[in-house]
């Protein structure tokens, strides 16, 4: 994969020179989105002016501590030293914590921002160029679903629809109960989820793709089985009925159903991803930027499911920055398949970056501005640091 800073591209900085351009400091923010998710920002600022964005959003957080041994790979480096910095910092990022490995991928989105600044260029053009120019997105209707009844769903998803989008996501085994606890509660969430996803199907039609999300809290019988109740709602796909990290139990579970696989959101990292995609335990593997080990990593983790055959369909249940830098990982990728959008959060979501973000009949156009394509929007990010 090619890289900004080779010189086998010919790629020269514009206006400033790459061999005194430095990161000198980092400023981090964030906003407040609902009493369930804040969204959190990193800038990475240069001794020339420039300064390069990145998300590393986790929830409800509005701080995130690791970010400051990060930002030591990067500070004092040229920003266009990208395989530097992550030979300093990936070994502790993928150990295993994810704040350390939010916080990595965060400010190595950010690097790629600046060098996209610095030589005028999205990074969709630093990384292969584009296959396309608008991307297949689904809503993610999870958060936004506060009533957590058959009505509450259906009523989110037939909005979502109406918003124009044509595939849309839920997980309403949530508040699932343990698996040794009484068979009757078990039985009775079970029941209570699938009647969710009858009232979706029902709601949106034949022809919205459904997607559900288990968040791993069932075994591989409890899956099969769930799974099977589910057949006559033809389900896009089941995404991780049991933690992605069991691949065995995983792959069981994919050959005894009919439904795709999906999985992979908090993995760190082509190590994270690779038996799953060996293994085809998975047909589409789902890496989030803000938590894979950012940009390059997610492209490396691409290249390895795609020579297994499997589809790339990246985790972003998050603030329009994360969806600006998947955007430009997605534009060229030869086995993207859709992206994750969190509808239903915040209706000024979009004006939190300039140019807005916007969907429109459930696509997104890749951003063309230089770097990620956006910058925040301070006016409104100051209203909603409250």
């Amino acid at each position: 994969m090619p890289l900004a800073a080779s010189p086998g591209l010919a790629i020269q900085p514009s206006g400033v020179a790459e061999g005194k351009l430095r990161v000198e400091d980092m400023e981090f923010t964030w906003v407040r989105v609902t009493e369930r998710t804040a969204w959190m920002f990193v800038h990475l600022h240069t001794n020339l002016g420039l300064s390069g964005l990145g998300e590393c959003s986790l929830g409800r957080r509005r701080e995130l501590p690791a970010l400051g041994e990060a930002f030591e790979s990067a500070r004092g480096r040229s920003p266009f030293d990208i395989e530097a910095y992550r030979a300093a910092g990936r070994e502790h990022a993928a150990a295993g914590d994810i704040f350390a490995a939010t916080a990595f991928s965060a400010i190595e989105q950010a690097l790629w921002d600046l060098v996209g600044k610095a030589v005028e260029a999205p990074v969709h053009e630093l990384t292969g160029g584009k296959l396309r120019n608008r991307l297949p997105a689904y809503a993610n209707i999870n958060r936004a679903t506060r009533e957590r009844t058959p009505e509450g769903f259906a009523a989110n998803a037939l909005a979502a629809a109406e918003d124009g989008f044509t595939a849309i996501k839920a997980a309403p085994f949530d508040g699932f109960p343990p698996l040794d606890a009484p068979a009757a509660d078990v039985a009775a969430a079970a029941d209570l989820g699938v009647a969710c996803v009858q009232a979706i199907r029902e709601a949106v039609g034949s022809d919205v793709d459904i997607l559900i999300d288990c968040h791993s809290f069932f075994d591989v019988g409890l899956a099969t089985s769930v799974a099977r109740r589910l057949e006559s709602q033809r389900l896009a796909w089941y995404e991780e009925p049991v933690a992605p990290t069991d691949v065995a139990a995983t792959k069981a579970i994919g050959t005894g159903i009919e439904q795709r696989l999906a999985g992979g959101e908090f993995l760190f990292g082509i190590e994270g991803f690779a038996q799953l995609c060996r293994e085809r335990a998975v047909d589409v593997i789902m890496p989030d930027v803000k938590h894979c080990g950012g940009l390059l990593e997610a492209r490396k983790i691409a290249a390895v499911a795609e020579l297994d055959g499997v589809a790339v369909s990246p985790h972003n249940p998050s603030g329009p920055v994360s969806t600006a830098a998947s955007a430009q990982l997605c534009a060229g990728l030869p086995n993207f398949e859709i992206l994750e959008m969190q509808w239903g959060e915040a209706a000024w979501r979009g004006d939190l970056v300039d140019p807005p973000e916007r969907f429109e009949n459930g696509s997104i156009a890749v951003p063309d501005g230089p770097g990620l394509g956006v910058v925040l929007n301070e006016a409104v990010a100051r209203e909603r640091r409250i």
